[in-house]
């Protein structure tokens, strides 16, 4: 059974290495900002899947896997593949040098073997690549979530990352949802994953107003900075459990191997009978 809890304390994660019938919730909108051969308009996603009502103390929600019975959704064995999109305000530069923070490779993947899949994207990465961020945000395939603008921490320590300040967080999450948006994505759910993995009480307060809900994880790819798919892969396969959350990165220059890794696991996984799903889907399972 799948649960939702609000946590308090920091989550270590992905980052530098990883009542309750829902509400439905308006995307937030912030200031608008030139967006490099984005779209000019900001369209309404076509749906949006039903946000948790608040957590305890009015805190934002948080979701994650939980291993009660034998499945997730009633009986079957599924499974939700997360990617994580980075990308950091101050990393313009390195992209015009050539360093590539996108994985169009991992995307072709994902979409030949018919995995449906939640991005987890900063605004920073959908003004750096708004033609892929698109392409992606139509896909129904696919759903593009929330994770920050510039991938700062909201509680710290957290990997070395540099934080956000409590006043500023809310305006981050908005700002990150309006530079998607004016990509003309469409798929946008109302998602928030902190970036690290790191957050507290104090986060969960802030982020409230913004009507999303925290998405953590149960299984570490291990892709940041790895050099073998093949240990990747492994590190998956041997975590997933029905209704897992799996954290992976869609960013060539940090996890250039994650595609190989997918190309391995995605098989493998098929082969035990799991389905894959999104995020909305599994939460709503």
């Amino acid at each position: 059974m799948i649960v939702l809890t609000v946590l308090s304390g920091v989550l270590a994660g992905c980052g530098v290495s990883e009542d309750t019938r829902a509400r439905t919730a308006a995307l937030p909108t912030a200031s608008r900002e030139p967006v490099k051969g984005g779209a000019s308009s900001s369209p309404v996603p076509e749906s949006e899947p039903p946000v948790p009502a608040r957590g305890p103390g009015g805190l934002t929600p948080v979701f994650e896997r939980r291993a009660h019975g034998s499945a997730a959704g009633g009986g079957d064995k599924v499974v939700a593949l997360t990617f994580d999109a980075d990308m950091t305000a101050d990393q313009g530069p390195r992209a015009a040098a050539g360093e590539h923070f996108d994985n169009p490779a991992l995307i072709a993947s994902l979409r030949r073997l018919k995995v449906p899949s939640t991005v987890f994207m900063t605004g920073r990465w959908a003004q750096e690549y708004p033609v892929q961020a698109r392409s992606i945000g139509n896909d129904p395939l696919f759903e593009i979530a929330n994770h920050s603008f510039s991938h700062y921490a909201f509680s710290s320590p957290c990997y070395g990352l540099p934080t956000v300040d409590e006043a500023e967080m809310r305006g981050d999450v908005e700002r990150a949802f309006t530079a998607i948006r004016r990509t003309g994505a469409r798929h946008v759910v109302p998602y928030f994953r902190f970036p690290g993995g790191c957050y507290d009480d104090a986060a969960l307060k802030a982020l409230a107003p913004a009507g999303v809900t925290a998405v953590q994880w149960d299984v570490v790819s291990g892709d940041a900075f790895a050099t073998d798919a093949d240990a990747v892969a492994e590190q998956v396969l041997d975590g997933v459990k029905p209704g897992s959350l799996v954290v992976m990165h869609c960013t060539r220059s940090a996890a250039p191997v994650t595609d190989d890794a997918v190309r391995r696991i995605v098989p493998e996984l098929r082969g035990r009978g799991y389905r894959f799903v999104k995020v909305s889907e599994l939460m709503h399972g």
